[in-house]
């Protein structure tokens, strides 16, 4: 494979990631009407538990969970393989942003395969993938808007993406917050405040990638 063609490659890819999952969750959410969803009062997991039951205070009925779960390890996966492929990166940064990317994958799928319907019974492997891609995720798309020059991305661009996973990861303090209080107001949307700002980012990444190469 040519540089040009790797490099387009993994500006798709990254744009995959962001898109294959807001896809799968709005399909997910969209199925899911007795009594509809909710994007600012239910957890985000919810929609890969098909129940229907109750946890964490939660009714849970999510008719394609198989959908969202899928496209959760999906996710995950197209980010890493889109890290992978990135070509103009240092070994030290290089190293990083695929350290970052192999542990959202992780978190990812470890999220589709273990739905988190409070029914673990020992290690709780959902919570685990949860705040590994919480964490990575965020993480990731700080270290690709430092990397803006390297990567023939704008500065703009990069201030943006180093704004949106410092964004993510103080919403995560706040969620983490919520969450170990028992608040529950609007918690689905400060779950979202965590997530969103980086699969947004890598669609951006991935578009000013594709761009370039054009």
């Amino acid at each position: 494979m040519t540089d040009i063609r790797q490099r387009t490659a993994a500006a798709v890819a990254l744009m995959a990631s962001g898109i294959i999952y807001f896809t799968g969750e709005f399909v997910a959410a969209a199925a899911w009407t007795d009594p509809p969803y909710s994007y600012t009062h239910h957890f985000i997991s919810n929609l890969g538990v098909h129940g229907p039951l109750t946890a964490f205070g939660q009714y849970m009925y999510s008719p394609l969970a198989l959908v969202m779960n899928t496209g959760l390890g999906l996710t995950g996966l197209a980010a890493l393989a889109g890290v992978a492929m990135l070509k103009g990166l240092p070994g030290g940064r290089r190293a990083a942003t695929v350290i970052s990317a192999v542990v959202l994958a992780v978190g990812m799928v470890l999220v589709g395969l273990f739905p988190g319907d409070g029914g673990t019974d020992g290690t709780d492997y959902h919570g685990i993938g949860a705040i590994l891609a919480f964490v990575s995720g965020n993480v990731l798309v700080i270290l690709l808007g430092r990397a803006y020059r390297l990567l023939g991305m704008s500065s703009g661009l990069g201030r943006l993406l180093t704004m949106s996973g410092t964004f993510g990861l103080l919403s995560l303090v706040v969620f983490g917050t919520m969450v170990a209080s028992g608040a529950g107001v609007l918690i689905g949307l400060f779950e979202r405040g965590i997530i969103y700002p980086f699969l947004i980012g890598f669609v951006l990444a991935g578009a000013a990638l594709r761009r370039r190469r054009a």
